[in-house]
């Protein structure tokens, strides 16, 4: 992914003309439960995205996970509620106060010691070998970081966001809450400029991990910097198709749920034969997303399994049917 063809999508959409209301509500409600989900569970926050727009959307307690997870949730949603607005106004108009402000509000109720100040501890990520700042270069730290962002201006839009995020987390100023708050600088930024959030998924957790900790420890950004143009360039998709009224948008699955190129893909069995067993009644579709994506649940990688043992045994639809049910 090249940021010029990022700067082409965004022309198109530009040329499109203002949004109609409804849909821009409807496309920031959706974003706003997708980034809620995919940047806690970076962070580990075990709700599904079925059960974040529960919690999000109509304030549902869900059993079984705890109050942390559901302040994450709610905590989250209003950030990006507050930066959405936030971001009709230039960005030089965005300070470090409102950046400690951000902070809070994500960590509000979970770590109000911590929540909007800087770190006075030294921290370590764990598992990775990046060395962070001492505790007492961080206040000079942020000073100088700001003072970066506004004065970027002639930088691309899509990598003063990246940047902005990169150097954030590498100051890593505060003791929790750190990429959920670079993640929201982030969309922040790319909000200013008209484009929209961009969307690290759960599954490119390891690379987005990866990706930070090559740079920061002398590496190249560029593997962090494609991670975020591709982001960038699926949200800008989004965009297009809902100006242009071809279709829903599609969120990344559950974790609990695969689409029917992930089953065939876990169980080497071609997708046009998932389809033949799947229409013969041997396979079940667990749910079907509004844009017509049928998802499996992950125990029928076991009965694609048993349906290959039983074909090599020669039996009939008919009898591995009757099996199956038995």
């Amino acid at each position: 992914m090249k940021i010029e063809r990022l700067t082409e999508i965004k022309k198109l959409i530009d040329r499109a003309g203002e949004m109609p209301e409804a849909l821009a509500r409807n496309l920031h409600e959706w974003f706003r439960v997708e980034l809620t989900y995919t940047s806690n569970a970076l962070e580990g926050n075990t709700l599904t995205r079925r059960e974040t727009a529960m919690v999000v959307e109509k304030g549902i307690t869900v059993g079984g996970k705890s109050l942390v997870e559901h302040l994450e949730a709610t905590n989250h949603a209003q950030a990006f509620d507050w930066i959405a607005e936030k971001s009709s106004k230039p960005l030089k108009n965005f300070t470090e106060n409102d950046l400690l402000a951000l902070h809070k509000m994500i960590l509000s109720g979970i770590d109000n010691q911590n929540a909007g100040f800087y770190r006075n501890v030294p921290v370590r990520l764990s598992g990775s070998r990046t060395v962070l700042p001492n505790p007492r270069k961080v206040p000079d730290l942020m000073s100088a970081f700001h003072q970066w962002l506004q004065s970027s201006q002639d930088i691309h839009p899509v990598d003063l966001a990246a940047e902005a995020h990169y150097r954030l987390v590498t100051i890593h100023p505060f003791v929790d809450g750190n990429g959920r708050t670079a993640r929201l600088l982030m969309n922040f930024i790319l909000l200013c400029h008209g484009y929209p959030p961009a969307i690290i998924r759960k599954s490119e957790r390891g690379k987005y991990l990866d990706a930070l900790e090559k740079a920061q420890t002398g590496g190249a950004l560029e593997d962090y910097l494609q991670l975020i143009y591709r982001a960038v360039g699926r949200s800008l998709e989004i965009y297009v198709e809902a100006t242009s009224g071809e279709g829903d948008f599609v969120a990344e699955p559950d974790d609990s749920l695969l689409r029917i190129g992930q089953l065939a893909k876990q169980t080497d069995v071609n997708i046009s034969t998932i389809r033949f067993w799947l229409s013969s009644g041997l396979l079940e579709v667990s749910e079907t997303t509004a844009s017509g994506y049928q998802l499996f649940s992950s125990s029928m990688v076991l009965r694609v399994e048993q349906i290959k043992t039983l074909k090599e045994q020669r039996f009939t639809i008919q009898e591995i049917k009757s099996k199956l049910a038995g």
